[in-house]
């Protein structure tokens, strides 16, 4: 009986060219989030971790991106600045982190999508996830993983640009690329917070622990947002 057929091996010395995988560049839903599972999660900086009881809430996979701010700012006519304006005309930023918005914009902006910011302890849950590691990928940095100092970036990166760099819960982005305002209350200057670094910090800046103090009038090439969702309630239309 004939033994099964096999092809003839290639020739060692013949190597195939493989096209890399281009990046993705579509525009994320607005609603694209992920789940953050009720819990207690084990927050803040080294020496200083409390337990904290966080969830459940859906946040955003992505930061918010020039795409979903223009859709808005063409809705509702709200002024923006002349770096913001030119930001949301550029097509090839559209998957890029919106920036240039100030604290009130973050708000005016969740107001109209009908979602919200995040908490710093939701935000920083999803984050860290429930091994409380102190970058969203794991215990060791990474550039690769994220838009840092380190990565030489130099300007912000599309959203989906770092899958490896993704929290347990699907979140990406949550070190570096831009800061992310977050919905805690202002500290007694009257100053907001802004959690995960930009693409002009270190790997100490981009860890998930790490909270900096920020003028909420003031917009900023490295700071931006994203969304939270709270769960309807049981029984509760969706």
């Amino acid at each position: 009986m004939a033994g099964p057929a096999f092809a003839p091996a290639p020739d060692a010395r013949v190597r195939r060219s493989v096209a890399p995988v281009p990046p993705d560049r579509s525009v994320p839903g607005l609603r694209d989030v992920v789940a953050v599972a009720a819990g207690v999660y084990r927050l803040g900086e080294p020496g200083e971790e409390r337990d904290v009881p966080v969830g459940p809430v859906a946040i955003g996979r992505y930061p918010v991106v020039n795409a979903h701010v223009r859709a808005f700012v063409t809705e509702t006519g709200r002024p923006v600045g002349r770096a913001l304006a030119a930001r949301l005309e550029a097509g090839q930023l559209a998957d890029h982190p919106a920036t240039e918005v100030t604290f009130a914009d973050a708000l005016a902006f969740c107001a109209w999508a009908g979602v919200r910011l995040p908490t710093g302890a939701e935000w920083e849950a999803a984050a860290r996830g429930p091994d409380a590691r102190p970058w969203p990928w794991g215990e060791t940095f990474d550039p690769d993983r994220c838009a840092c100092a380190e990565a030489g970036h130099g300007w912000t990166a599309p959203v989906a640009a770092h899958p490896a760099g993704a929290a347990p819960c699907g979140a990406q982005q949550l070190a570096g690329n831009v800061w992310e305002w977050v919905a805690d209350p202002p500290d007694a200057d009257g100053w907001r917070a802004v959690r995960g670094g930009s693409y002009l910090d270190h790997a100490w800046g981009v860890r998930a622990s790490r909270v900096l103090p920020a003028d909420p009038d003031r917009a900023t090439p490295t700071t931006g947002f994203r969304i939270a969702i709270d769960p309807p309630p049981p029984g509760g239309m969706p």
